[in-house]
This record gives structure tokens, sequence and C-alpha cells, in this order.
């Protein structure tokens, strides 16, 4: 009864924290963040981010394309996260001003030549998108038929003529809608809480020379400020043939809406209603899981107790040889192979695991709002830094257990080895970008940004850490070791090393593996994810169960007279970083339409970077939990 109340209780809570970050999440922002507000014929900057692909993770600065350009247009990023994530903003030479209607304005005329048409087909082929802002607010593509919107809008779109022949147009005029709120009572002037475009395709004619061509004067005859452009097929603009003239134009709409300034966000948070099925099976996971925790659990610690009372009972040497797990209390603390390395690991998991804690509590308290573009690769980035004193204080400590000498060699492979390794993949990735003409690439000021967080100040921390690690008395254990180490008996299948570590990950894998849909969802599909409270849930159960299937590996390990349990707990919990990697080749083939062997790589690479923080995550918890019940069960018995 206390064990299904408990569950209820735990349910309970994370029903509410979902349901408060699934309510809230759309209108919490930065504490300090204010809403502007302009007056009538006030212009309105108008600022172009980057085009992406759902086909490929390559991302593409706005005026990598040939698009209309003002004279004063410089990309700025204003973190180092929107820099990371390939966030640029560049001020467009769209001319808006408040409540100011416009129709058929001409932006430019161009000619575009062979490059920069290979690079609109390139870019129409691979369904890149065009993303912009005003006032913070990305720009979206209302379907009404499906009763939500999408971020940006496409470059162009495909016809297929007869037969196999196809043709690429260009999306060369935009219909740009601004929404606005006005209170008289609350606030003085309008605030933009709507932002939406929808493209048309149109071959512009004019009268006169292209040469005589003038944006101010030129009078087209596709449309006016009197007639609108309408959707016609039969004057869609192709972008097959090089040198040919495009002319760029756009309209401005204005119109009043009831959405206050605080709900402008909730429009994109509307995903497809089949999300809700989602919900739904995520609720029944998590109860499933945290009942199977609590039987487990509950059945190890009665065998345990039993065992225990028996030990201590005992009176003869032929009853205590009944026993499997007391049999090996003088090598159950004995040092295992690279103890250093093992020390490495899981002062690298204490580091990224107390990063994403801090992060997501950062999260439940709005500081990571979708309208800080770039907010939570900064908040990751910082935290992760600043976490460096965890990682040399924990690695020092194991490594001090484990009868290391080398404490410096220890400390410099903690503050290196997974900057380092993280670090070779980035600049790899980054290089593979920059070899194909993205601005996204990083340029040298922000990779020295980043090595001097690293050596400024992520390093010295964890030497920090390290020293009072390496101060303090090594850790205390309840038995001795002995000099000659115990024979391992044979093992059966259940408790053969591969075996056990296959099995350990397979549990807290599937207590994210729903959750990690929505997340993949959001890296790739670039959507929005928003419900922080509920990821916040998931992790929670994600260390218990990482720390609960360990302990019963461990318990079954020790009881079959295996005592080197210190890698293997490490494993075990680590291993589900193996079905993260498999969950992710599942995902490539069944949910994305990445094509070439480039954009590939790119998705693998990222998803091995993501794979080992969370095997490094889990197999830290997974450890430190082992040392702890070994510790205390070894503490528990009498031995002479």
């Amino acid at each position: 009864m206390k064990l299904l109340l408990a569950i209820r209780l735990f349910l309970a809570i994370a029903v509410s924290l979902y349901s408060t970050a699934l309510v809230d999440a759309a209108h919490y922002y930065l504490p300090g963040v204010t809403p502007n507000s302009f007056n009538a014929g006030e212009e309105i900057v108008l600022k172009a981010n980057k085009v992406t692909s759902t086909k490929t993770p390559i991302q593409y600065e706005y005026y990598d394309l040939p698009f209309c350009k003002s004279r004063k247009s410089h990309s700025k990023a204003a973190n180092i996260g929107e820099r990371l994530s390939g966030d640029s903003l560049t001020k467009s030479p769209y001319q808006i001003n408040m409540k100011t209607d416009k129709t058929c304005s001409i932006l430019c005329r161009k000619v575009h030549k062979k490059h920069d048409i290979q690079v609109f087909k390139s870019m129409i082929d691979q369904d890149y998108r065009v993303h912009w802002i005003i006032d913070s607010l990305p720009v979206a593509v209302r379907a009404d038929k499906l009763g939500y919107i999408t971020r940006g809008f496409p470059v162009g779109f495909v016809s297929f003529l007869s037969g196999k022949k196809t043709e690429r147009f260009l999306f060369n005029h935009v219909r740009i809608i601004v929404r606005y709120n006005e209170d008289e009572l609350e606030f003085e002037g309008s605030r933009i809480v709507g932002f939406e475009v929808v493209p048309y395709s149109i071959k512009h004619e004019y009268d006169g020379d292209a040469k005589d061509f003038d944006p101010q004067k030129t009078k087209l005859k596709s449309c006016n400020e009197l007639r609108e452009i309408t959707f016609d097929p039969s004057k869609f603009q192709s972008v097959e043939k090089a040198d040919e003239e495009i002319i760029y134009t756009y309209d401005i709409k204005w119109e009043k809406s009831n959405v206050l300034w605080s709900h402008r966000w909730d429009l994109y948070f509307k995903g497809n209603p089949n999300d809700e099925i989602h919900y739904f099976s995520i609720v029944n996971s998590l109860m499933i899981v945290l009942f199977l925790t609590g039987v487990v659990a509950m059945i190890l610690l009665r065998a345990i107790h039993k065992d225990i009372s028996n030990y201590n009972e005992m009176s003869t040497l032929e009853e205590a040889e009944q026993s499997g797990w007391k049999l090996v209390h003088g090598d159950v603390f004995r040092p295992p192979c690279n103890a250093m390395a093992l020390a490495v690991f899981a002062g690298s998991g204490v580091q990224i695991l107390a990063m994403s804690i801090c992060t997501m509590v950062c999260a439940l308290f709005g500081l990571t709002s979708p309208s800080n573009r770039g907010g939570l690769l900064t908040t990751l980035l910082l935290l992760y830094v600043f976490m460096g004193s965890f990682a040399g204080y924990c690695s020092a400590r194991m490594y001090k257990l484990l009868h290391g000498k080398d404490w410096k060699q220890c400390t410099l492979a903690t503050a290196s080895f997974y900057p380092g390794v993280i670090g070779i993949i980035f600049l790899s990735i980054n290089a593979f970008v920059a070899y194909y003409g993205s601005s996204t690439a990083l340029p040298l000021t922000s990779l020295l940004a980043l090595v001097l967080l690293w050596l400024g100040i992520s390093t010295p921390l964890v030497l920090i850490g390290s020293y009072f690690g390496f101060r303090k008395e090594v850790i205390e254990v309840p038995v001795r070791t002995n000099q000659i180490a115990r024979h391992i008996p044979d093992q059966v299948l259940y408790t053969n090393a591969f075996f056990n570590i296959a099995l350990g990950g397979v549990l807290p894998f599937g207590a994210v593996c729903i959750e990690l849909y929505f997340i993949m969802s959001a890296m790739w599909l670039h959507q929005l994810y928003f419900v922080f409270g509920f990821l916040f849930v998931v992790l929670v159960i994600l260390l218990v169960i990482s720390a609960e299937i360990t302990i019963v590996m461990c318990y079954f390990q020790l009881c079959s007279e295996d005592y080197r349990w210190w890698w293997r707990s490490f494993f075990s919990a680590g291993s589900s970083g193996i079905y993260l990697f498999l969950y992710s080749v599942w995902y490539y083939w069944s949910k994305l339409n990445i094509t070439g062997i480039v954009p590939t790589v790119l998705y693998f690479a990222y998803m091995i970077m993501i794979c080992i923080t969370f095997s490094l995550i889990t197999g830290a918890v997974g450890l430190y939990s082992c040392l702890w019940f070994v510790k205390n069960i070894y503490g528990a018995i009498k031995v002479d």
C-alpha cells in the first residue's frame, strides 16, 4: 500500500509539473525582458536569421543565398550559444512601418548568374526554409487545414511536369502579415503579437527597358498598389535558366488582434493534434517504470536484509561457505585495471550530471525562454565549465580510493578527456560545414572563445576540485583487501559480463525513449521543445532507474563470487548510450529524409556526441550507486 501511495504521489507531481510547463511555457520570458510598444509609422526592423532544412543538418546564413541585400547588412550573434546554434541576425532591406500597409512594393531586381541559380536549385531540392524575426518573434506560415503553423517559409518549390521532368520555382514575393494589440488603459502605442508570411512565386512584367529599371519609379504589370498578387500557375518564377531577371517584391498587411503580448507564443506551441496520444503514452510508461522499479527495489531489499541476518547468526564455517557474496569480502574493494580511466570517466559524468540538473532548474524557472535564441546552449556551456570543480573533486576521491598515486596525470586527464573528445568531433563537423560554404560554421574568434572557456575556467576549477579531493582522507571501506586475489569460478550466462552490460542499459533507455522522440524532433525537425517540467521528472526517473538496475546487477554478480564490479557497474548503466545510438539509427531511417553522405556523417557525429554524454551520466550514477551499495552491505555483516 505504501508503495502504491508513493507511486501515485510521484505521478501527481509529474503531471502537475508537466501541466505547468505546458500552460506557462508559451508566455514565460526571461526576467527583465519587457514588451516593446511602437507608435504609428515607427520603423519596424525585420531581421533575417538563417535557412534550415529537415533533409540536412547543414545550415546557412540568410545571405549565403543570393537574396536582395541592404548596404548595411551584417550578421550578428548575441551570445556564444546563438552562434553555436547557427543563429545570426542581419537587418533586411524590407521597409516596414507600424500600421502602414503596402502592396506590391519592389525590393530589388537581380539577374542571377549560373552559380546563384545552382544555389537556389539545391536549396529548393533540399526543402530549405527561410527564418525571419520581427520583435523577437519568428516568422510563421499558417496551415489552416492542419490547425497549426510552421516556422519559416520555403525558398521555393518543385513542380512535376509531364513525364519525369521537374521544374523549380522561386518564392520571390512575400505577403508579410503583422498582427498587433492595443490597449489604451494598459500601455501606449501598439505591441506586435503575430508575424506570418504568405509566399508567392510570380514572374513580374513591366514596361520599358531593363537598364531603365528603378525600384522607386517602375510600375509592374503583374501587381500594383490597387491589385494584389494572386495564385497563378501560369506565371510562376522559374529558376532553371541562368542570366534570367528576377524581381523581388513584398506586401505589408497589418491586422489588429485580441491576442495578449504574454500569449503571443501560444500559436507556435500548437503541434500536431496526435501529440496528445504521445503524452498519454508517456504518462502510462512512467507508471509502468515506477511500478517495476518499486517491485525490484522491494525484492532486492528483502533479499539482502535476509542474507545479512543469516550471515550474522552463522557460527560454523560450513554455513558460511553456503554464501556467495560474503566469500569475496577480501577482494570486493580490490582496485580494477585502468583505475585512472575509471576515475576520469566518473568525474566527467558527475560534471555533466551537475550541469544537466542545474540546466533543468533554470528551464523550470523560464530562464531558457524560446524568445532568447541560443539561451539553452549558452546555459549548458557556462554551467558545464563552472561545474569543473565537481569533476576534479569526484575523480580525485575515486582515484585515491583505488590507490592511485599519479594525481597530476589524473587531474589533467579529467580536465581534458570530455572536452577533448567532444572538441575533436565538433571541429570535424565545423570543418565539414565550412567546406560546404555555410557561414554558420564557427569562425576562429568563436573557437578561441570556447578554448578560453575550457582553459581559463573549466580547467582551473578542475584543478581546485582535485586539490581538495586529494587532500581529504581516503574513503573508508569496511573490509580489508587480501594480498592474493581469489579465484573466480566459471560464470553462467545470466552473470556473464556482456549479458549484464547489455541488460543493464535497457531500463534506463526505456525510461526516456518516448520523451526522446520529442527531443529528437526538436533537434532534427526544427520543432520547439518546451515541456521542461516533464523532462525534469524523466531525468529523475532516469537517475533512479540507472542506480537501481546497476545495484541489482552488482548483487547478482557478487552472489556468483565475481568481485570485478567496478568497471561493470559503470558500463551496466552506461550501455544505455549504445541503445540511444541504435535508436538514432532507427530514427534516421524511419523519420528523417536526410540524403547525401556529408549530411549523414554530420547527423551521426552529433548523435555520437550525445550518446557519449548520456553514457557518462548514467555510468557515473551506476558506479557511485554500486560503491554506496557495496560499502553498506559489507559494513553490515560480521567479518573476522
